[in-house]
């Protein structure tokens, strides 16, 4: 398979927007043409070595906290950052797959509609969620965070699954109105605030909100069958099936309450 190759050479000084490296917006360019491209002020040149050959697959050697919008609006093919990136990371992400080897800024896969994001380090807080001016947070796909997940994970997320081996932070699930969120770790306090549809699944919960409802211990089918689709559409990175009996909250009864926490401890 071929790859496209962008080395770092020198750490930004400001944010870039990188949303213009993905295969789609590349095909058919040479070398020079891509180097000659447009970051804000700068240009591909000014910061990355570039080599190697266009086809389904991009590899960003080295990152930043400082770049941003890396495979926003991905719509196949693949792309795998070595190191940290920014913020709205695989915003608008339709298809393809993200691998981001190190931490995630604020905004992980917001508005994405599809593909598979991986993240070996953390993620910041609104993963998933709707920025400003979003009608809607994630509408799609599966992302998979191996270490912690930042405050209102989730916010107003319609579709599409997140999972933590870690733990999510304060307020996950924030206005959610479908989607999954899962962690292997715990979630922070009061999750699932103005939650109207959607499920957090996790082994426990810091402190949770009195406007949710103790259902007792139940046995809900759609688990397993959640977790034989992440299963064949992660493979090795699925979490382990989630057990039978879990203990359910729904809520949050401050809005129309459809939602749900089921605690898998």
């Amino acid at each position: 398979m071929s790859t496209l190759n962008f080395k770092l050479r020198q750490a930004p000084v400001a944010t870039v927007d990188l949303s213009a490296l993905i295969p789609a917006k590349l095909a058919g360019l040479s070398t020079g043409d891509i180097e000659e491209l447009p970051l804000g002020a700068l240009k591909v040149a000014d910061l990355f070595d570039v080599s190697g050959t266009l086809g389904d697959a991009i590899v960003i050697s080295g990152g930043s906290p400082l770049l941003d919008y890396v495979g926003a609006g991905l719509d196949g093919g693949s792309i795998t950052v070595e190191g940290p990136v920014g913020a709205y990371a695989g915003r608008g992400m339709r298809s393809g797959r993200l691998d981001i080897r190190g931490d995630a800024g604020a905004y992980l896969a917001s508005n994405a509609r599809g593909g598979i994001i991986h993240v070996t380090g953390s993620a910041g807080s609104f993963a998933g969620g709707a920025r400003p001016g979003d009608k809607f947070g994630m509408l799609g796909g599966t992302v998979v965070v191996e270490g912690d997940v930042g405050e209102r994970a989730g916010e107003r997320m319609r579709r599409g699954t997140i999972i933590a081996r870690g733990k999510f932070g304060a307020a996950a699930g924030s206005r959610m109105v479908g989607g999954t969120l899962w962690t292997e770790t715990g979630f922070g306090p009061r999750p699932g605030p103005l939650l109207r549809r959607g499920t957090l699944i996790g082994p426990k919960v810091d402190d949770m909100l009195p406007t949710f409802a103790d259902c007792g211990r139940v046995d809900p089918v759609v688990l397993r069958i959640l977790s034989r689709s992440v299963a064949q559409t992660l493979g090795a990175l699925a979490p382990k099936a989630l057990p039978i009996i879990v203990h359910k909250f729904a809520g949050d009864q401050a809005t129309i309450g459809k939602g749900e926490i089921l605690l898998t401890g």
